[in-house]
């Protein structure tokens, strides 16, 4: 059975080697990222090209992924190392300290005192310690600790239910788009944007660089739900950033929120990544946890089209190991899925000539149970909407664009294909569909598909044709 979701892992130390990347590679990875919190731009350069290198050897289409490290905001460093904090402790976060005492520690973020106020909630280390802010009094604020925690250097700062004015695209994060342009990837992952503006923003700056990598929101920040539809309105994709998320609005509340993101952006034709200690455990374990088990499939029937892997494959002892386990899962999942076209898609009134004929193509490859719906595309648009609607039927991409290939890479149900628009007759590129199907295994003679191509051929956005094809017949089924 082919695997509809997608699986991204983040590449480190435990990953970057010619044979692990191969190894992760053959196991199912279908989109890198690179942490740019992490790593020199030598790193990165490093990785992408051995990563190109790896995927054309294997066969396989791998995209690549660019995180920007947003807007962390860090406590200081102490200068004897690691404090204990016992509950009820008073502790000062200072903006003028040097180096942190088991009293008090500085800020790399002197602005926080102005953003937050006496009542006001701080988690720290992503919410292992909580502070209860008593006062504040000029660059000192004056915190009690409700647990005993351990506290070492650089660790992040989140303010309980949001509220924080940092900007999402930091002068580093501007550096790293410069970067992520030169080194060609597909997508940009642009942390703690609180409205749609930022996500602007970034398109903006990709563009000045030349770039026309899709942009991906992480929510991971109270305002960024409160602005979710202008969010999805200004990119291309979305990701659940689940650690964070559940430090700002509390744990209990995450699930509830990764299916509503989910579908709402399958609505607005947005793809979707659910990430965040999905497969943790396998950092040090060989097998997952029954828990995460469940997280994976559960976000596979929540609709999304990638989850993702972080420390497990960038740092863990088993980084194959857990991707053979998520493909395990993923699949396993999918098969469970209900497949079905629910009447809101189907009444919806169309404003695009290629909406239109993705509907129809889904809606014929659905009730004649085809076996596969093949799109020639330009720009991948065609098929990133049709992707949104699980029909049943694996959906191909037959692109002449190498850096299409690699986008769509990410969308569920999606299968890239690379093919040369060298004819502009329509029988002939039916012919050249009908070969690279076949070479690929995705069809045998005598199969029936639904095919949709723009014509005048080889025009990008111009979806305007949907046939039904025999394969091998090379003719217009009657």
């Amino acid at each position: 059975m082919q695997r509809s979701t997608k699986i991204v892992a983040t590449l480190g130390p435990a990953s970057s080697s010619r044979e692990r990347l191969m190894e992760l590679v053959k196991a199912g990875i279908d989109v890198v990222r690179l942490n740019f919190s992490h790593g020199t731009v030598e790193d990165h350069r490093a990785r992408v090209e051995l990563l190109r290198d790896v995927a054309h050897e294997a066969g396989r289409t791998v995209g690549v992924m660019a995180d920007l490290q947003g807007p962390k905001i860090r406590i200081g460093k102490f200068e004897k190392g690691p404090i204990t904090l016992a509950p009820g402790q008073m502790f000062l976060l200072d903006a003028e300290c040097k180096l942190g005492t088991a009293e008090r520690v500085g800020l790399d973020y002197p602005e926080l005192v102005e953003d937050v106020k006496t009542g006001d909630v701080l988690l720290l280390n992503d919410g292992a310690c909580i502070f209860d802010i008593e006062r504040i009094e000029g660059k000192v604020i004056y915190c009690r600790n409700r647990h005993e925690a351990v506290l070492s250097n650089n660790k992040g700062i989140n303010k309980q239910g949001g509220g924080l004015s940092a900007p999402a695209l930091t002068p580093k994060d501007m550096a790293d788009i410069k970067t992520a342009s030169s080194l060609g990837v597909d997508y940009v992952a642009v942390s703690f944007p609180k409205n749609g503006s930022d996500m602007r923003l970034a398109k903006l700056l990709l563009q000045a660089e030349g770039s026309d990598a899709l942009v991906i929101a992480k929510i991971e920040r109270v305002e960024a739900i409160a602005n979710l539809e202008d969010i999805l309105n200004a990119t291309d994709g979305v990701m659940v950033a689940r650690g964070d998320l559940a430090v700002e609005v509390g744990d209990a509340a995450v699930p509830a929120l990764q299916k509503r993101i989910i579908r709402t952006a399958r609505e607005h034709n947005r793809f979707v990544i659910t990430a965040t200690q999905m497969m943790e455990s396998m950092i040090s374990s060989p097998v997952p946890t029954r828990a995460e088990v469940s997280d994976v499939a559960n976000a596979v029937l929540d609709g999304t089209d990638a989850v993702m892997l972080s420390a497990e494959t960038a740092s863990g002892q088993y980084p194959v190991a857990t991707v053979e386990s998520m493909v395990r899962i993923c699949v396993e999942a999918e098969k469970t899925q209900e497949v079905t076209l629910d009447t809101h898609f189907m009444n919806r009134v169309f404003t695009r000539i290629d909406q239109a004929i993705a509907s129809a193509a889904l809606w014929t490859a659905f009730h004649l149970k085809v076996k596969a719906i093949a799109t020639l595309t330009e720009s991948g648009s065609t098929t990133l909407w049709m992707s949104r609607l699980n029909c049943g039927v694996p959906i191909y991409a037959l692109t002449p664009k190498i850096r299409t290939r690699y986008r769509v890479s990410i969308f569920r149900d999606v299968y890239p294909l690379l093919t040369t628009y060298v004819a502009t007759d329509r029988d002939e590129l039916l012919f050249q569909a009908e070969e690279i199907l076949l070479k690929a295994g995705a069809v045998e003679n005598g199969d029936l598909i639904v095919l949709t191509i723009g014509e005048p051929i080889g025009q990008a956005g111009g979806t305007n044709t949907m046939k039904l094809v025999r394969v091998g017949e090379h003719r217009l089924v009657k």
